[in-house]
């Protein structure tokens, strides 16, 4: 089924794993794909992915931090297009950024603001140029933010990127009563810990070395939560964000959306 047949989507942060699930969502239910990164090589790469499934997809080189570029990018996608309908930003932190995961009262305000400015407003940028141009078009399109369940989880020495992902949730249903006037939807998508990916197999492999505790009991605790006992995959993840982009995904407006197949630990 082509949710998404003759929509031009825009994925920023598409060098990530799952910016790049999303970006073949997209181009799979029949958008014409759009995917930047400050990585040229990673977007080409998986640009030439797209198309060779039979996709339309365009690589480029944005700073999804540098609001001139994103606004000169987006100019000319709706220059090409006479539109833009759909913009995902996949940004996502490092814990190096942050100093590790320092205790509250260790962290400096530079490390406790790293998440915000760099999650949280990427986010900002991207959203309100998108929307800028949604708007000169008269597009009535769909931005989708990426935040963590850290949000509205309770996790120590992490204050930094905990208030940042429940500060792109509140962002999320500021913009979209702000911009629904104008047939703009804004959600949000919150997906719990993908076990597939680099980041959580990576950060599972080296604290299982740092504490001494095997593997699989590491990632035992992981999934202990899991109501249904399985975990999200990033295929869940794209799909997911393809419905909501949808027209029928119009339902679910201003939401947060968890993408984690039901955890206990999570409100």
């Amino acid at each position: 089924m082509q949710n998404l047949k003759d929509k031009v989507a825009v994925v920023f942060a598409a060098s990530g794993e799952i910016a790049g699930a999303v970006a073949r969502s997209f181009s799979q239910h029949g958008a014409k794909v759009y995917v930047t990164a400050r990585n040229p090589e990673v977007v080409r790469t998986l640009a030439k992915d797209i198309i060779a499934n039979g996709g339309i997809a365009e690589a480029a080189k944005v700073d999804a931090l540098n609001e001139t570029e994103i606004d000169n990018f987006l100019k000319k996608v709706v220059a090409d297009n006479g539109k833009l309908d759909v913009v995902f930003n996949g940004i996502a932190v490092e814990y190096s950024e942050m100093g590790g995961r320092p205790l509250t009262t260790v962290a400096t305000f530079a490390q406790f603001m790293a998440p915000m400015e760099k999650i949280c407003g990427s986010q900002f940028l991207t959203s309100r140029v998108a929307a800028k141009y949604m708007m000169q078009t008269r597009t009535e399109g769909t931005i989708l933010l990426l935040t963590a369940q850290l949000s509205r989880s309770k996790l120590p020495n992490m204050a930094g990127i905990t208030a940042a992902s429940a500060a792109i949730e509140g962002l999320t249903r500021g913009m979209a009563a702000e911009w629904g006037s104008d047939g703009i939807k804004v959600m949000c998508i919150c997906p719990g810990a993908i076990m597939e990916t680099k980041r959580i197999s990576g950060w599972i492999e080296s604290a299982a070395k740092q504490y001494g505790i095997p593997l699989e009991q590491l990632s035992a605790q992981y999934q202990a939560f899991d109501i249904l006992k399985t975990s999200p995959t990033l295929k869940q993840v794209g799909e997911t964000a393809a419905f909501l982009a949808s027209e029928t995904g119009v339902a679910f407006n201003s939401h947060i959306v968890d993408v984690d197949c039901g955890k206990l630990n999570i409100l």
